[in-house]
């Protein structure tokens, strides 16, 4: 059995990301630049299915430009198999991306998807379900735990009521989420072992090229910067604050 893993290379979560000054996105030059937090989940996640003996083979892949080798090397140090490069130096939407994995995957054959539920980057949270519609499989979203056999994978979700659980049939897409499990440290030993593993170099017109994008940017902005806030001398002007100024009661 196979799963596929795909993987993003963003900028490092404990990176405060700066606006280029004309506002047409996010300065990436001199930056550190590191795997998605929820792709590190899912790579973990699927290392321990590995380990427990449910899965034989971990392929990551990964979109992007030449650099985003790294990103791949970190989820073989981790404990995948194999990986998979697309190459591409523009920054596709999320359309685009579930095209190309749905071209890998149906090149791969995975019995599995197993990816992050979103990228801290544009948090769109929508390529494992777009991914799902263009392959027509089933899927089940924010995992925070997975149980698989040979036929079907039980997921359990984090939902407002409580926690829902869902049965799926084999092939099917499943989205991590925060709590399914966390991360492991790659070893000295793996890390070497990862730079001996194969990495396949793509094009994305090995598989089909990119669609024609449907969305724009229009502008990138900072949030506004939070003001200072006051003291006051009793329960009493706050609560008066927070009726007159406030208007929150």
């Amino acid at each position: 059995m196979k799963v596929l893993v795909p993987v993003k290379r963003v900028i490092d979560y404990n990176v405060k990301a700066r606006v280029k000054s004309d506002q047409s996105g996010v300065d990436l030059a001199n930056v550190k630049m590191s795997m998605n937090p929820f792709c590190e989940i899912a790579v973990e996640e699927a290392v321990r299915l590995k380990e427990k003996g449910a899965i034989e083979e971990i392929i990551a892949v990964s979109i992007g430009p030449i650099q985003a080798q790294e990103t791949i090397r970190t989820a073989l140090a981790m404990g995948a198999d194999r990986g998979i490069l697309i190459q591409t130096d523009t920054d596709p939407e999320p359309l685009q991306v579930a095209k190309l994995l749905k071209a890998v995957a149906l090149a791969e054959g995975p019995s599995l998807v197993l990816m992050g539920k979103q990228a801290i980057d544009g948090d769109n949270s929508a390529v494992g379900q777009m991914l799902s519609a263009l392959l027509d499989w089933p899927q089940a979203t924010f995992a925070s735990k997975i149980e698989l056999t040979a036929s079907a994978v039980r997921v359990t979700r984090e939902v407002d009521g409580g926690l829902q659980t869902l049965e799926l049939d084999l092939p099917a897409v499943v989205t991590a989420d925060l709590r399914l499990n966390e991360p492991r440290y790659a070893s000295l030993p793996n890390i070497m072992k990862a730079k001996k593993k194969e990495i396949a170099l793509k094009t994305v017109d090995d598989f089909g090229g990119l669609s024609a994008p449907h969305l724009t940017v229009v502008k990138v902005t900072e949030p506004a910067k939070r003001t200072a806030g006051v003291t006051v001398e009793n329960a009493a002007e706050l609560v008066n604050k927070l009726k007159t100024e406030a208007g929150v009661l």
